[in-house]
């Protein structure tokens, strides 16, 4: 994750509170209800905070977009069916992912506390977003939080021509007592696409091994580079594709195999998803599990530090740190993705707020 704390050049800082407020204010105008407005925004917001800026308020007027298109239904009817006390699958409706995922997330803890481990899988969703945010709220409850999805086929797969999975991604949350909760998040992918974006736009050299053109050739040429290859080779395209198992065709919403279909609908934007959420109490005494891996935590980072290595971190301690400075001083925003929010400001009435440079 990025963990640079201050703004670069040319970047505007933000107050959190009141980014969040304005990107609520921007979707809810786009079409969703106040509600669902507050809860998207605080997904982008949660990972701008963290750094994670591919995943945070520029993505405003895409999903502006999606709703604008059809495509994310602005008035989803999200239903939950169930057939047993700790499993349950919500369909979407084709509700913007934030909205559907942070059910999910609600879902599956309240049945977790009940039935010690829970899973909620999620069908018929459009972009879910930063998952480590879900997985997150999990474990602000106190329970372990693991969350996989699956979308459009856009990486390569070992052995095939073309893109033939998705970057899946994957997120783990465990609490920590006094510790930032440990938290993974990360995408089957050893590049981002828009890293490949980013790398043409500037001109630079892709890394060897990340990125392919379309017939599947590896590529450092960001010109010719369309798709990221998986990473670790057939390690992340097996991870991707068994995501695709335990998440689509677990609730009966098939991506892959529609996708390469002659179905024309197969290719209709749409991401699935499963969350399992995990009480440490059903395994004995939770207070001793979460103060346990407070120790684990501290015994790694008391390990000899390697030579040119600035420390030793666990997975989710450097972008805690990033958010709390950003939280403190205000969220550094790409001059780009300010001008487009005001944009779509001056386009729907919003009144955006104040930013320094």
């Amino acid at each position: 994750m990025n963990d640079t704390p201050t703004p670069q050049p040319g970047k505007v800082l933000v107050p959190a509170e009141e980014l969040r407020a304005f990107a609520a204010a921007l979707l809810e105008k786009g079409g969703l209800t106040a509600e669902h407005a507050r809860t998207t925004a605080d997904v982008f917001v949660w990972a701008a905070l963290r750094g994670v800026d591919s995943h945070g308020t520029a993505r405003v007027p895409a999903y502006l977009d999606l709703l604008a298109k059809g495509v994310a239904n602005a008035d989803p009817a999200i239903t939950i069916e169930s057939t047993t006390p700790a499993a349950a699958v919500l369909d979407a409706d084709r509700a913007p992912g934030p909205v559907a995922l942070s059910a999910a997330a609600d879902e599956a803890v309240r049945r977790a506390r009940q039935t010690g481990i829970a899973a909620v899988g999620v069908r018929r969703t459009v972009h879910t977003g930063a998952i480590g945010y879900y997985v997150s709220k999990i474990a602000e409850q106190g329970l372990v939080g693991l969350g996989f999805v699956a979308g459009m086929p856009n990486m390569g797969y070992t052995g095939v021509r073309g893109a033939a999975v998705a970057t899946s991604p994957l997120a783990v949350a465990v609490p920590a007592g006094d510790h930032a909760p440990l938290l993974l998040d990360m995408a089957t992918a050893t590049i981002a696409l828009g890293r490949i974006r980013q790398a043409k736009a500037s001109g630079t050299p892709l890394p060897e091994g990340a990125a392919a053109t379309e017939d599947g050739t590896p590529t450092t040429d960001p010109e010719k580079a369309v798709m990221p290859l998986p990473l670790g080779g057939a390690k992340g395209s097996g991870m991707s594709l068994a995501f695709e198992l335990l998440t689509s065709v677990l609730v009966g919403a098939p991506i892959l195999s529609a996708f390469h279909s002659d179905d024309p609908a197969g290719r209709k934007h749409r991401q699935n998803a499963l969350l399992i959420a995990v009480d440490p109490a059903a395994f004995g005494d939770g207070d001793a599990f979460t103060a346990a891996v407070g120790d684990t935590l501290d015994t790694l980072k008391g390990l000899p530090v390697a030579d040119g290595a600035d420390g030793v971190y666990y997975p989710g301690e450097r972008s805690a740190s990033v958010a709390r400075e950003r939280g403190a001083k205000g969220v550094p925003v790409a001059p780009k993705v300010w001008r487009e929010l005001n944009e779509r400001a001056e386009q729907l009435g919003v009144t955006p707020p104040a930013a320094a440079s």
